[in-house]
């Protein structure tokens, strides 16, 4: 007659660990579509330095895509919500999992902003929230919901320069930006070690590149409210 033997359930951090894989795995995903996001949004938003009908034949294109484009902004949404929900499980885990002199050694090697991505995530959503209630559903001004140009489009020219007239929105637009940039001088890096793809020998270079991948957002996106305001484009 055979015996059952009980088997000692896996520790907290094994089972923090087993959990952990996957979700930083989805959490390397969500942040690959927010960098594509990232990268398409700039590169939009940048045509205002070439003139108006290029940025608005771009909202045009935009606009054409119909129900689709909502499925878009939908999928982007939940992408971009998930990641720091995720991310912040993530945290409070491996807080939970870790001893508490572990811990004050990591807290002391960690970096300023490697410390602060959940804040920092949560601080660029609620930017984001308002961006979209600014310039999107144009709760913030009314009156944007009636600028189109000659051609009959979206004159996001126009809204781009009225939102940015005022110091406030342009301040807080570049604070925003920056701790995005902070975020994605961590985040890009950390999410190549999340899919597998870092070695001791490409740890340097993925480094490097998510920092200048943060400067050239930081850069490219600050320069539009800094543009408006010193008269650069008007």
């Amino acid at each position: 007659m055979s015996t059952m033997v009980a088997t000692k359930p896996p520790s907290l951090p094994a089972r923090v660990v087993t959990r952990s894989i996957g979700k930083k795995f989805l959490m390397a995903l969500t942040g690959v579509i927010s960098f594509g996001f990232i990268l398409g949004h700039m590169a939009g938003n940048l045509l205002i330095f070439v003139g108006p009908d290029a940025i608005n034949e771009y909202g045009q294109k935009l606009v054409d895509l119909g129900p689709a484009l909502w499925v878009i902004r939908a999928a982007l949404l939940i992408s971009f919500v998930a990641h720091i929900w995720l991310g912040i499980q993530l945290n409070a885990e491996n807080s939970a999992a870790r001893p508490i002199n572990y811990r004050k050694k990591a807290y002391a090697k960690a970096s300023w902003v490697s410390r602060t991505m959940i804040w920092s995530g949560l601080v660029v959503l609620a930017f984001v929230a308002y961006h979209l209630a600014h310039f999107t559903f144009h709760a913030i001004d009314p009156a944007y919901a009636g600028m189109y140009d000659a051609q009959g489009r979206k004159d996001i020219y126009t809204m781009l320069l009225t939102g940015f007239a005022n110091p406030i929105v342009s301040v807080f637009y570049i604070i925003a930006v920056g701790l995005l940039a902070g975020h994605l001088s961590h985040g890009v890096a950390s999410m190549f070690q999340s899919l597998g793809l870092t070695t001791l020998r490409m740890r340097t270079l993925f480094d490097r590149a998510a920092l200048l991948f943060a400067v050239i957002v930081f850069l490219g996106f600050g320069s539009i409210p800094v543009a408006v305001l010193t008269g650069l484009v008007k």
